[in-house]
């Protein structure tokens, strides 16, 4: 984790030059400069708006700062739209010696969850009850309040959205010899649980528009070993369902849909997750909605779901206890995560909307500046935003992805960079063949998720939006003042 900013990357001296300013606040994130004079003491405060205005007026680089700054004020405000007053502390000799803002009161954190509903009452009733492990009433529950709510026609739950997947693959019958399709651009539970299921992985490179699995790449990658075809809805946004289920048809394929991140998202007005053969979600805490860990696995076939029961409980005969049918394994979920699961359910339409609005206020900052690409509108597509994505152009903004996350971290602003790609890791390389992945590369590369939790209050995504802005600024002035 960096460092949040400090004193001695807020103060420039009098006498620097406009250029000595800019740098600063390149640097600090926090939008405003502390102007001292040769003894260390307050006299002025200078930001992108003094420095810009000099700038039209026909000052260069070498400018001193004293010809820009405006007079020390009692608090320096940072010119962003959600931010609060900067504010210096000076000594008995008038030296900024530190600062004090809303800033740092709070790090906005990437997600976060919301456990405002009845998770406290579910789970009291688990221990009062004492039904506290896999066993109770609250598991079965939460798979018919998830099937209903998503249009599934079977839900397993199980103890996280790995095994979901593991699940899924076993319960569909792929293993040993088979091949198994996956994008270039996921997490890599996603490949992993191929290769626990005995499979191989064929990775693929993606959509350039949805960052999904490309349905060209994925029908060139097919042959007679494919078995499977696995999207990842990712980020929340739906992979193009139409054109891989009619790949599946054609070969005689199943296709498993990575809905980890997808809860609520809907492709052509069914949820993500319901149009292949099966689909899994995570619950994971930073999940839209969580059961601190969990997954829940949905299939179209009863007896592939008959069979994921059985798995999940150690191949255990359910009409004859300790008669076990074949290997299985402990995935069961906890009576306590499914109470919490539920009481999340029952709050998921609030925290879909929120979502929504997130996106749209991070849409109406961000689409005004020239070189970020947001997540795209697709007819057909409803995303449900488990992360807003974006895409940085260093060439045209000047601040790649790695160091714009840096600068944000000292704003106290947490980001996640983009998924790397599977094909250069080193347990993925034999899986990526000779295959191109050049849109894999750049999403990967440029890609940061920025702050998307339904905790997210209007105020927080403005100070965030601000911040993005005045960096780029900073970084076109840096680029474009004169040299005189």
């Amino acid at each position: 984790m960096i460092a949040p900013v400090t004193i001695d990357e807020l103060v420039v001296r009098a006498s620097d030059t406009l250029e000595a300013a800019i740098a600063t606040l390149d640097r600090n994130a926090v939008g405003v400069a502390f102007v001292v004079d040769d003894s260390g003491a307050l006299v002025g405060t200078i930001g992108p708006g003094e420095i810009a205005a000099k700038l039209r007026a026909g000052a260069g680089r070498k400018t001193r700062v004293a010809a820009a700054m405006s007079s020390a004020p009692a608090a320096a405000r940072a010119a962003t739209p959600g931010d609060g007053a900067v504010l210096p502390v000076l000594d008995d000799r008038g030296r900024p010696i530190d600062y004090a803002s809303a800033g740092r009161a709070r790090r906005i954190p990437v997600a976060e969850p919301s456990l405002a509903g009845n998770e406290l009452r579910y789970v009291s009733e688990c221990v009062t009850t004492s039904w506290i492990s896999s066993q109770g009433p609250f598991v079965r529950r939460f798979e018919q309040d998830f099937a209903a709510k998503t249009g599934a026609r079977h839900a397993v739950a199980v103890s996280n959205g790995t095994v979901a997947l593991h699940l899924a693959l076993l319960a569909l019958g792929v293993g040993l010899g088979d091949e198994v399709i996956v994008p270039d651009l996921t997490f890599a539970a996603t490949i992993n649980t191929v290769i626990h299921a005995g499979a191989t992985p064929v990775i693929v490179d993606v959509d350039r528009t949805s960052w999904n699995i490309d349905p060209w790449a994925t029908a060139a990658a097919i042959t007679p070993r494919t078995r499977a075809i696995m999207p990842v809805h990712l980020y929340g946004q739906p992979a193009d369902m139409d054109a891989l289920l009619a790949l599946a048809d054609r070969h005689n394929l199943v296709v498993i849909e990575d809905a980890a991140e997808a809860i609520g998202a809907a492709y052509k007005g069914r949820h993500c997750g319901t149009l292949g053969h099966a689909g899994t979600f995570s619950f994971f805490s930073n999940k839209l909605i969580t059961t601190g860990e969990g997954g829940m696995v949905v299939f179209r076939d009863a007896e592939a779901a008959e069979r994921a029961r059985r798995l999940r409980d150690h191949g255990m005969d359910p009409a004859r206890r300790y008669w076990h049918l074949e290997v299985g394994y402990n995935y069961r979920l906890t009576n306590v995560q499914a109470a919490i699961g539920c009481a999340q359910l029952e709050q998921l339409d609030r925290f879909l909307a929120r979502k929504l609005e997130i996106a749209e206020r991070y849409r109406r900052h961000l689409s005004q500046i020239e070189g970020i690409t947001l997540p795209a509108l697709l007819d057909g597509h409803a995303n449900s935003y488990w992360a807003f994505t974006m895409i940085v152009d260093l060439d045209r903004l000047g601040l790649g992805r790695d160091a714009l996350a840096d600068r944000l971290e000292k704003a106290r602003i947490e980001t996640r960079p983009a998924f790397y790609p599977l094909h250069e890791m080193p347990p993925y390389r034999a899986y990526a063949g000779n295959r191109d992945f050049t849109r894999t590369n750049w999403l990967s590369w440029n890609g940061i998720s920025l702050p998307s939790a339904v905790t997210l209050s209007d105020e927080e995504i403005d100070y965030i939006c601000g911040v993005i802005a005045r960096l780029f600024e900073v970084r076109l002035m840096a680029r474009e003042a004169p040299s005189a």
